[in-house]
């Protein structure tokens, strides 16, 4: 019995096969339903944009954000696939002519970090973190927005213990990032592309598209007054139903992952590195400060 338990154990384990999609609808297109009993939009009440005034409140940090010592560092936070696409959205975004020239972009994250071990302040993460502000020639204070983009490895949790579970780490990084950066004025947060096509138990579908539920219940925590400190919003929403076209046209294809289905390949990362740049350019909340006026 007991041999029959660790094979049950280890099939429940194992991802689903490989799919072109899951059926499942963009969080940024559930506004009218619900998954499992949960309303989706990114925000509140069905939105996928703030209301008037959690949106003035993120203007007003906006507005705050200035050079400090010649530098505003936006610095990204998260793990492997977070590193990979931000690296190439740094590489696409500093030979932007648009881009701030006061604006250093950091790429704090690294591979293996998941939301889990960096919610450990005394992590060696945080210390990998101030050795690449240093090599950047920035510091701590200089610090004033981060894109954040987090899972957690090996999810075995029904729905919605999967999701708490993630915005609990969530909220404790939030609060190591707002004791860090004194100057923190804003983050964002992103949630994890498809993992239809994942050959691994580290993040496979629904997990992936459920990090979508974490990520906005922690803005709404923000929004609640539940967070203190820097405001938190949405950065690009990355999840799209494998083939199945979202409808700005977003699609997760096969190529564009490694061999394991859940790291990006080069076409992956440039889908998100774009989807990066085209929001830091145009975004309320950041285009003041990322582009120059």
């Amino acid at each position: 019995m007991k041999r029959l338990l660790v094979l049950a154990a280890l099939v429940m384990a194992l991802p689903a096969a490989a799919a072109d999609s899951t059926g499942l609808t963009p969080l940024n297109e559930l506004t009218d339903g619900k998954y499992k009993g949960f309303r989706g939009g990114l925000y509140p009440d069905g939105r996928n944009t703030p209301s008037k005034q959690y949106l003035k409140l993120g203007l007003a940090k906006s507005a705050e954000v200035k050079p400090r010592g010649g530098k505003i560092v936006l610095l990204s936070i998260g793990m492997s696939n977070t590193t990979q696409e931000f690296q190439g959205f740094k590489q696409l975004a500093d030979r932007d002519p648009r881009k701030n020239p006061r604006v250093t972009i950091v790429d704090g994250a690294q591979g293996g970090q998941d939301a889990i071990r960096i919610s450990d302040p005394n992590a060696q993460f945080w210390t990998v973190v101030d050795q690449r502000l240093a090599a950047a020639g920035a510091t701590r204070e200089q610090v004033q927005a981060v894109w954040m983009k987090q899972a957690y490895a090996g999810p075995r949790e029904p729905f919605p213990a999967d999701a708490q579970k993630l915005q609990g780490a969530l909220r404790t990084i939030h609060g190591i990032l707002a004791g860090r950066f004194p100057n923190l004025k804003l983050v964002y947060l992103s949630s994890r592309i498809y993992a239809g096509y994942a050959t691994t138990t580290l993040n496979p579908e629904p997990y992936a598209y459920q990090t979508g539920f974490a990520v906005k219940w922690t803005v709404q925590d923000r929004i609640a007054g539940r967070l203190k400190g820097p405001w938190v919003g949405w950065g690009p929403y990355l999840w799209a139903d494998g083939l199945r076209a979202r409808s700005d046209g977003l699609t997760w294809q096969v190529g564009d992952f490694a061999p394991d289905g859940t790291h990006p390949s080069p076409s992956g990362r440039q889908k998100v590195a774009e989807r990066l740049l085209r929001f830091f350019t145009t975004a309320r909340t950041a285009r003041g400060w990322f582009v120059v006026r």
